[in-house]
């Protein structure tokens, strides 16, 4: 894919899992300048930051194009969220389901404090597109992740900035596997590659062994959905 734009300047929600991961590399087919930022919420899965330095580095170096087009990173401490909330996000808990129809690994107002604090950054940094993984096929029914959230967002951030930012979630209506297909499209195998063996995804912090999919404990929702869309990914079916 070569669509790139010049006169773009991007910002990465970017936690080292497979979407953001794959979103990154898009953001680096498209946008001169790119920039990453990060998030230490407290998050039960803090290994995902430990992998974030080595797996940006791999990236940077993954072709002379990206190379130059990706910028600095940034590490933000949200800790107050694990402050205001009680899910197995944030603390030792089973994953379960809740009596409001989501599981409990729904953690209320993340995203929306992500992307606020995004565009916050942006705004000081010259940056006018946001990107975030954010998915309505594979969600999990958090609300924060809906398409109308994103665009309602949008709205509220540069009314209340005087901004023109764009939010960009281009894994928003496809499904794992068209995700695995979409890094394969950006940087072939050796991208798919990379971001199996060096993306973190499952929910109790675990690496562990090396699963076809990639590291975690292989029973959780997250390690299921991404064990899930790998296989059907593998066998080129798309349709979930």
């Amino acid at each position: 894919m070569n669509n790139l734009t010049t006169k773009d300047r991007a910002l990465v929600l970017f936690s080292g899992g497979q979407d953001s991961a794959t979103c990154l590399a898009w953001a680096l087919s498209r946008y001169a300048h790119v920039e990453t930022i990060g998030f230490d919420y407290g998050q039960r899965h803090a290994i995902e930051l430990s992998v974030r330095p080595t797996l940006i580095e791999k990236m940077r170096q993954f072709s002379p194009e990206w190379q130059s087009r990706l910028g600095e990173d940034h590490m933000i401490d949200l800790s107050l969220i694990s402050q205001l909330s009680h899910t197995a996000m944030t603390e030792d808990i089973a994953i379960e389901m809740q009596e409001n129809g989501l599981p409990n690994t729904f953690v209320p107002g993340r995203n929306l404090m992500f992307m606020m604090t995004a565009a916050t950054l942006a705004y000081r940094r010259g940056l006018n597109v946001l990107v975030g993984g954010m998915c309505e096929t594979d969600f999990s029914g958090y609300p924060d992740c809906r398409d109308d959230t994103m665009k309602a967002l949008q709205v509220a951030l540069n009314l209340g900035m005087n901004t023109r930012l764009k939010l960009e979630t281009p894994l928003m209506w496809i499904n794992k596997a068209q995700t695995w297909q979409l890094a394969e499209q950006l940087g072939g195998i050796a991208l798919v590659d990379l971001i199996r063996e060096d993306t973190h995804t499952c929910y109790l912090g675990q690496r562990g062994a090396m699963h076809p999919w990639g590291h975690g404990c292989g029973t959780c929702p997250a390690c299921a959905l991404r064990a899930r869309g790998y296989e059907y990914y593998r066998n080129g079916n798309f349709d979930l």
